[in-house]
């Protein structure tokens, strides 16, 4: 099964699923939500899963979503603000007054 990325609310995190049956979780991206933004907090893989891109794959999914429901995002994991760095059509989803600070 592909991998997916699902968004689990009440954990306040955003999962990727992959296995041979596609449940389990492989990583996930913490996150706080408040107000119309989402701070992303903390990226995780694990070990078993590194190296296969999954970590991309779940920053495009969550990020894609996050557009999806028109909110601001603040990158505060090193690894978020990586990856919109390298993405630049991710970048105007940090507020423009804010990016300076995430170094964007």
């Amino acid at each position: 099964m592909e991998p997916r990325v699902v968004d689990r609310p009440e954990k306040s995190r955003y999962e990727i699923l992959a296995g041979a049956d596609g449940t389990e979780t492989a990583g996930f991206a913490e996150y706080f939500l408040s107000e119309g933004e989402i701070a992303f907090i903390h990226t995780e893989t694990e070990p078993r899963f590194a190296g296969q891109g999954l970590g991309g794959l779940l920053a495009r999914g969550a990020l894609d979503d996050v557009r999806a429901r028109e909110l601001d995002v603040l990158p505060y994991c090193p690894f978020i603000r990586g990856w919109i760095g390298k993405h630049p059509e991710y970048t105007d989803l940090v507020p423009e007054g804010r990016r300076a600070r995430f170094g964007l």
